[in-house]
């Protein structure tokens, strides 16, 4: 009978954006609670020795993380588990750079390198707007973050842009036909386009569709895209990772492959 909270992860059970291979142990770093849940996070370990490949192995990460050489979003983390997520700033001063977690169309983790002045904001999903104890109005986002006295015009699904050095919202973009959204959650992970229409379903799941970049429109959950910029010519508020979110079909990346390899060949 198990007592208590899981301490253990197994390689085989682990998320499998994680890419950790089967054969080079058994166990894999367990995520600490925190902001993110547990298959949707990337531990810090994992970032350092996988991903940005600054460790070789768990005790390296562990120096850095200990020598209290990496923030996420502007606050020191020296916990090698902790659970890194979708939208956060991660900063490594001693190198100048800084990354922002983001997923690729095939729902991995791309730490992509932003400039200094976009580090210095994040976005986040409003998932709840209420008035707490004494008539105060607060509103909680995608990432556990609570922020009271919010806009009085933030609303549910909405996505505030929020200042990491004062934690407060600065800027507000709305949920709205023609908005510029992220899918970060169920099959069509990572896939980006502009809000075309959105199906209400008493009782059921709200359907939203999506259309993309090259044309293409898929169809998901609300509750699975996240607003990152206005409709019309407006830019999105972050930087998006290569292909700008357009997912391509198995013989489409072949062809664009060969037409690398044949491009490299001539040069």
């Amino acid at each position: 009978m198990a007592r208590g909270p899981k301490k253990h992860m197994k390689r085989l059970t682990a998320p499998k954006h994680w890419m950790l291979d089967k054969l080079r142990g058994r166990h894999a770093p367990r995520p600490s609670t925190g902001p993110h849940k547990l298959r949707e996070s990337l531990p810090l370990v994992v970032l350092l020795r996988n991903r940005l490949k600054y460790a070789l192995t768990y005790n390296e990460a562990m120096m850095i993380l200990k020598q209290r050489q990496v923030l996420v979003d502007g606050r020191v983390r020296t916990d090698l588990t902790f659970p890194a997520g979708f939208m956060d700033v991660v900063s490594i001063p001693k190198t100048g750079e800084n990354f922002r977690l983001l997923y690729d169309t095939k729902g991995r983790y791309v730490p992509l390198p932003i400039s200094a002045d976009e580090a210095k904001y994040k976005l986040g999903k409003v998932v709840q707007s209420r008035v707490g104890p004494g008539g105060v109005p607060f509103i909680v986002t995608h990432d556990g973050k609570t922020m009271r006295y919010p806009d009085p015009n933030t609303k549910v699904g909405d996505t505030v842009k929020i200042d990491l050095a004062s934690t407060r919202p600065t800027d507000i973009i709305k949920f709205e036909i023609g908005c510029q959204v992220y899918c970060n959650s169920g099959r069509n992970k990572g896939r980006i386009g502009t809000l075309t229409v959105r199906d209400k379903h008493l009782g059921m799941f709200d359907i939203v569709t999506v259309r993309d970049a090259s044309g293409k429109s898929f169809s998901t959950r609300l509750s699975n895209i996240f607003v990152i910029g206005a409709g019309g010519k407006s830019k999105p508020l972050v930087t998006l990772p290569k292909g700008k979110g357009v997912k391509l079909s198995s013989a489409e990346e072949r062809d664009r492959r060969l037409q690398e390899k044949s491009r490299q060949a001539s040069a």
